[in-house]
């Protein structure tokens, strides 16, 4: 039987642009997944595993800037997309998630593959809705139409974010075997206008007087997609001295100009002298922990840069949050700045380009384990890569050696483990170019059916750090003083990735030392009809203490 307004919703994606669907396979979502399975203008995939299929559609999403949908049958497979759904929500990217369900009437009647689906994603969703669940009367059409629009536009505009549609369905799911899908061109499509979101002269001549009041700024970027003009921008606010710019490798706002290696020396360094009187931020969150915490105690204020939405209050001392374009914002900036203080700018400028000094000789000198593997093979990704990185060491590591010229990938929304492979294959969906994730053994095991499906992903790279632990946890304070270290935080496995590489058709590469890493890294990035994998055995009690002993070098030779 054809339910009309679900081909129209199926329609309406693929008429405002959606493109990319990610199905998996279930039977009362069957008339929504040949909805879309069979619109002449939409892609469709399959993903069995629904917490894998809905990173994959993250990881698209988050390239290709547009909304990714998830169709899933009823029950527990729609809390199976939550993980993705959360990050997708605290990283700002559109994604439709379209479950199938129950009528409301069988609801909590022990029905098969029943749960309470409407409002499942509870906080982390900017909207959800309930489809009809029939269509007697043209209302019933009018408002499925006015949800499928809505859900769309909401999804996008900022900040975007995922959507909810819940449909309840009855049987019969299945179309007669020759049935036609009406693809109507005259579909009603409800088109959203936004904002450009430009400061009034009133509203800019309010901030320059306020500005001067300020002489010790602080611009920090947080997470967000390369963006040249802004690069420009902040470069030439940093060369004219009229403020400092501190920079994780998540902005992928780095450069010779910004402060990139604050997390080395910015708990023992004087913390007088680089006390900012005014933190400026766009972006989202922030790596550094460290950097956080100093942010906290600086007592400064805090303007935060964005078109609209809800501010977070990440430094405890937000005084103003202004709703315009970033761009506009620091080209005002640039304009209007004095100089900075010039202790102050010195301060962190010396403090930053003396650690920079030592880091070659400091990395070369450190005993190999997965730190120096990392430091070794970013030298091999090509420029053109989109670079991955797990949460817990993978991205910290990264961040400790400073400016990258690839894209920066990390889900730093939630910063979970658990979908750091699947981002990766869904951002192999989008490009040609290599796709490199780096990982850890906790990360890349507990997502390996990332790799279930039926889809080419030869553009794939993955460097493993496997010491059979979460290593991060020796790193810790508190869990790396307790006997139960190894057990219960540690979690200590036994796996290697060879199997896995056997079961889905990788080519796999080890490395123990540098001499094994080097002999792999010289093929590991030549094209070829297979992912790869290079795994990097080591022993997590050696990593830690190499992390520490290269800390301890440079800060011996800054005090």
């Amino acid at each position: 039987m054809i339910i009309q307004p679900l081909i129209d919703l199926a329609n309406i994606c693929a008429k405002k642009g959606i493109k990319n669907i990610i199905l998996s396979p279930g039977s009362r979502c069957a008339p929504i997944t040949l909805a879309f399975a069979r619109h002449p203008d939409l892609h469709c995939r399959t993903i069995s595993d629904e917490r894998s299929a809905a990173f994959i559609a993250l990881g698209m999403a988050q390239q290709l800037k547009k909304p990714v949908v998830l169709v899933c049958t009823s029950g527990t497979a729609a809390l199976n997309y939550a993980p993705a759904v959360a990050e997708a929500f605290f990283q700002q990217i559109p994604l439709i998630i379209i479950t199938a369900d129950r009528p409301a009437e069988w609801i909590d009647q022990w029905d098969g593959q029943t749960i309470r689906q409407e409002k499942i994603y509870g906080r982390h969703i900017k909207k959800d809705y309930s489809f009809p669940d029939e269509f007697s009367h043209q209302d019933k059409a009018w408002h499925a139409n006015r949800i499928s629009n809505e859900a769309i536009n909401i999804s996008q505009s900022f900040p975007a974010g995922p959507v909810h549609i819940n449909i309840p369905l009855r049987e019969p799911f299945y179309p007669a075997e020759n049935e036609k899908f009406d693809y109507s061109s005259d579909v009603r499509l409800v088109e959203q206008v936004d904002n450009e979101n430009i400061l009034s002269e009133e509203a800019l001549i309010k901030l320059k007087s306020q500005l001067g009041s300020y002489n010790k700024i602080m611009i920090v970027p947080g997470q967000q997609s390369p963006n040249k003009e802004l690069q420009i921008l902040l470069d030439d606010i940093s060369k004219s001295k009229k403020a400092i710019i501190v920079t994780d490798t998540i902005s992928n706002l780095q450069s010779e100009q910004t402060i990139n290696f604050h997390d080395q020396f910015i708990s023992f360094t004087d913390k007088k002298s680089l006390k900012p009187d005014l933190i400026i931020s766009f972006g989202k969150s922030i790596i550094s922990k460290s950097l956080k915490l100093f942010l906290r105690e600086s007592n400064a204020d805090h303007w935060h840069i964005q078109p609209n939405g809800e501010v977070p209050d990440t430094y405890q001392g937000l005084s103003k949050y202004i709703y315009c374009d970033i761009n506009q914002f620091l080209n005002f900036l640039n304009k209007h700045l004095d100089h900075a203080n010039q202790a102050f700018y010195q301060a962190w400028h010396e403090a930053n380009n003396a650690i920079d000094s030592k880091m070659a000789d400091a990395l070369e000198n450190i005993d190999f384990g997965e730190f120096k593997a990392i430091y070794k093979i970013l030298k091999h990704i090509p420029k053109n890569s989109k670079l991955h990185l797990a949460n817990s060491m993978s991205v910290r590591y990264v961040n400790f050696l400073g400016p990258r010229e690839q894209e920066i990938i990390c889900n730093r929304g939630t910063s979970g483990i658990d979908g750091s492979n699947s981002t990766a294959v869904g951002c192999t969906f989008t490009t040609k170019d290599f796709v490199s994730l780096v990982t850890g053994d906790l990360a890349f095991f507990y997502d390996r059916n990332a790799f279930w499906h039926n889809y080419a992903f030869n553009n794939l790279r993955i460097i493993l750090l496997n010491n059979q632990s979460g290593g991060i946890f020796r790193l810790i304070d508190g869990p790396s003083k307790q006997a139960e270290l190894e057990e219960f935080f540690e979690t200590k496995q036994a796996l290697q990735a060879e199997n896995l590489a056997k079961d889905f058709n990788f080519k796999y590469y080890t490395a123990k030392d540098e001499v094994t890493l080097e002999k792999a890294l010289e093929e590991f990035y030549h094209p070829s009809i297979r992912p790869k994998i290079l795994e990097i055995q080591s022993d997590s009690v050696k990593n830690a203490q190499i992390l520490k002993n290269f800390k301890h070098i440079l800060k011996e030779d800054l005090q």
